[in-house]
């Protein structure tokens, strides 16, 4: 099965995957390559995953503002 692109991965799946990579990379019972290629596809998986921890935190500061009189406005992601 092809691992997902971590874009189209929920964040706790991607964290878990993650948490794994780096148990395999601490182990040193791989070979180099595959190292490498654990490590890529970790970084990928760390920048999404704070991607969407950013999103995250954007969208709660903007239910959190304090003025009530603001208008509403749709969150866009895409928007940063």
């Amino acid at each position: 099965m092809a691992a997902k692109k971590p874009e189209n991965m929920a964040f706790e799946a991607a964290l878990d995957e993650l948490d794994s990579i780096v148990n395999e990379l601490e182990s040193g019972d791989i070979a180099l390559e595959d190292a490498l290629k654990k490590f890529e596809r970790g970084i990928a998986l760390a920048r999404s995953s704070q991607q969407k921890l950013t999103q995250a935190e954007q969208r709660v500061e903007i239910l959190l503002q304090a003025d009530d009189q603001a208008p509403l406005t749709e969150f866009d992601a895409n928007n940063e």
